[in-house]
């Protein structure tokens, strides 16, 4: 395996430009390897949701392990009941467009109608209470038509709008990380994971054992 001149097993370059490919096979591996832990960092970052409510009756954490629950309850299949889990994980830094960022984190990992769910939730959400902070709670008449529409609507009617339950099912975060970690095993699409899995597949590409 090429590594840098002083045997540290790190590229070592001042900019890009300078970069070589023995560089880029030293990050390539390591890239891999940070991949193979976004599991752990996506259930990490979950536990931060717990113990803020934002004046809800239940904190955020509880909100999306009762949405999951409920998605999870009525057959749903993985990949969606990880979007329910996942749904909100964006309140941490997206407090403006948290459906958005919580869409960028599974994008790579669900189908383009889930994906397309998630990231719409907060407009479709709205139906049920824009009317009562002054805004149009038919804002999602504007995706009337989309492919996607009754899939959104549905999950904010069935799975998110109602969870949010003192007394309702929560089934601990325990019980969704194997599904996180199974969802989370490929990307289905990435702008970097191709480039990385047609690297591996050749013979004497230095990531290979």
């Amino acid at each position: 395996m090429p590594i840098d001149k002083d045997n540290t097993g790190c590229a070592r370059f001042t900019s890009m430009e300078a970069s070589t490919a023995s560089d880029w096979a030293i990050i390539q591996r390591e890239y891999e390897i940070y991949g193979r832990t976004l599991p752990d960092r996506i259930l990490e970052h979950l536990q931060l949701l717990r113990g803020e409510s934002g004046g809800f009756a239940v904190d955020r954490l509880t909100h999306v392990l009762q949405t999951a629950t409920r998605a999870h309850r009525d057959g749903r299949d993985e990949e969606y009941v990880v979007c329910a889990l996942l749904h909100d994980i964006g309140d941490t830094l997206g407090t403006y467009n948290h459906a958005e960022v919580a869409a960028a984190v599974l994008q790579p990992f669900v189908s383009a109608a889930n994906h397309w769910m998630v990231e719409k939730h907060g407009i479709f959400q709205g139906y049920y209470f824009f009317h009562h902070i002054g805004m149009n709670r038919d804002m999602r008449e504007m995706f009337r038509g989309h492919p996607h529409f009754a899939q959104a609507e549905e999950f904010c009617a069935r799975y998110d709008g109602p969870a949010f339950d003192p007394q309702g099912e929560t089934l601990p975060l325990d019980f969704f990380e194997p599904m996180v970690r199974r969802v989370y095993a490929q990307p289905k699409q990435s702008l970097y994971g191709p480039a990385l899995e047609q690297s591996l597949r050749q013979p004497q590409h230095p990531l290979r054992g």
